[in-house]
């Protein structure tokens, strides 16, 4: 099989927190909602009761703590920095919360990126989390090649477009992910299609989708389509997408876990799109 999980563990960092699963979320391409997913999958999990960390490891581009409207400087303690908590609970930590101003841009070469990251996973008190989601920069750099070869990763998700042009990005993703022996977990291709207002037709709005070809040559599953929506990017915008509900994204969630994150889901069962 082309998508096979590494036999050993990372021995980089040493893992101070109680961390179940490290998922990261990536794209390859930007202007995918790369960010939006992360966001969205954390607050679901967080929902059906999993304690839920989120790390925006997009150094330079950082959008978390806005889709969360959160400002608040973290604290420190004797352990380490304390991640900021969501309105839900959501313990999140990133560079923009320890900027003066959230417009000033982080101008860093490809090693302090990495190094910053590192620290995020070292420095930061976690505590115990079901869940550690990692929000990836765009591209297969510094940031991307820090968290696959540090962290003890348990898969990426891959976001998509219908778009063929942002499928071969973000298969260069899904490759690099490959190639160090990381684990697909699956794609998800994000403003799928856009549902009219007054009939209900579903539009291609980019046309025809290409994300299960993507996953196909991945050897990865499809796991869900997410269709534009209006109300998500007002929420965002208000910091408030922790009070989105989609019933698409919701099956995602259900396949992602199905890929046997949880003991005591079967991995076996079929994935819903």
């Amino acid at each position: 099989m082309k998508n096979q999980k590494r036999n050993t563990a990372p021995e980089l960092l040493i893992q101070k927190a109680n961390v179940d699963k490290v998922i990261a979320v990536m794209s390859g391409k930007g202007g995918v909602g790369k960010s939006t997913i992360a966001g969205l999958l954390s607050s679901s999990l967080q929902q059906r009761g999993y304690s839920i960390g989120l790390l925006d490891a997009d150094i330079t581009g950082p959008s978390i703590p806005k889709l969360f409207g959160i400002h608040q400087t973290p604290l420190s303690s004797p352990e380490g920095i304390l991640p900021v908590n969501s309105t839900n609970g959501i313990k999140i930590m990133s560079i923009n919360l320890l900027l003066s101003e959230e417009d000033q841009p982080v101008i860093w070469r490809g090693p302090l990126i990495g190094r910053a990251i590192q620290q995020f996973w070292k420095d930061i008190k976690w505590g115990d989390l079901d869940f550690l989601i990692i929000d990836l920069p765009p591209g297969t750099g510094d940031a991307a090649l820090t968290v696959m070869q540090s962290l003890p990763l348990e898969g990426i998700i891959l976001i998509t477009s219908p778009q063929d042009l942002a499928g071969m990005v973000v298969r260069k993703a899904g490759n690099m992910a490959i190639h160090l022996g990381i684990q697909i977990i699956g794609v998800v291709e994000n403003m799928s299609h856009i549902i009219c207002p007054k009939c209900g037709e579903s539009i291609n709005l980019f046309g025809t989708s290409h994300a299960e070809n993507t996953a196909h040559i991945l050897e990865s599953k499809l796991l869900g389509r997410m269709p534009l929506d209006t109300k998500l990017s007002v929420m965002c915008d208000k910091g408030e997408i922790e009070n989105y509900y989609s019933k698409e994204f919701e099956i995602v969630v259900d396949n992602v876990l199905q890929f046997g994150l949880v003991n005591d889901m079967e991995t076996s069962a079929d994935i819903k799109v």
